[in-house]
């Protein structure tokens, strides 16, 4: 048997773990910088290696979030009982990207957000900071997805 039938480059959900750290790493970019999304964009599709990443997925989140902010906020800083200075930029970021996904794209299942999350928190957050950010997620999911969590 040859390979020649073998789908090469990265999988779908590679792609869009690619996508989210990219994600991640622009989000914070834009938070901490005040920079206008498209220049972050252009740079990110310029300078970064985006190879392999779903970049209609990265499109869609990097304009979706900030449009959305306030209520995902509200909601975040509610389960948190944190005001949001006294949580970690990154952390927030990540679980901004969570509440988008877990609230608006009903096709990524909520194991795989919440995974997603911790793993992009352990890869760029502070030590324990995963834990915080399983927590939220965690029970974010459940509000959002009981049905899907009861299946």
């Amino acid at each position: 048997m040859t390979n020649s039938g073998l789908r090469r480059g990265p999988t779908f959900a590679q792609a869009r773990t690619k996508s989210r750290r990219a994600l991640l790493q622009a989000l914070y970019q834009w938070q901490v910088g005040k920079q206008p999304l498209p220049e972050i964009e252009a740079w990110f599709r310029a300078e970064q290696d985006l190879r392999g990443a779903d970049l209609a997925y990265f499109h869609d989140l990097l304009y979706q979030i900030p449009a959305c902010i306030a209520e995902l906020d509200t909601t975040l800083l509610s389960l948190a009982e944190r005001q949001e200075n006294d949580i970690d930029t990154v952390e927030l970021t990540v679980l901004r990207i969570g509440a988008y996904e877990l609230r608006y794209r009903l096709d990524i299942p909520y194991r795989v957000v919440i995974n997603e999350a911790v793993e992009l928190v352990k890869r760029f957050g502070a030590e324990d900071g995963y834990r915080f950010v399983n927590g939220i997620i965690n029970r974010l999911a459940h509000q959002l997805r009981a049905t899907e969590i009861s299946n």
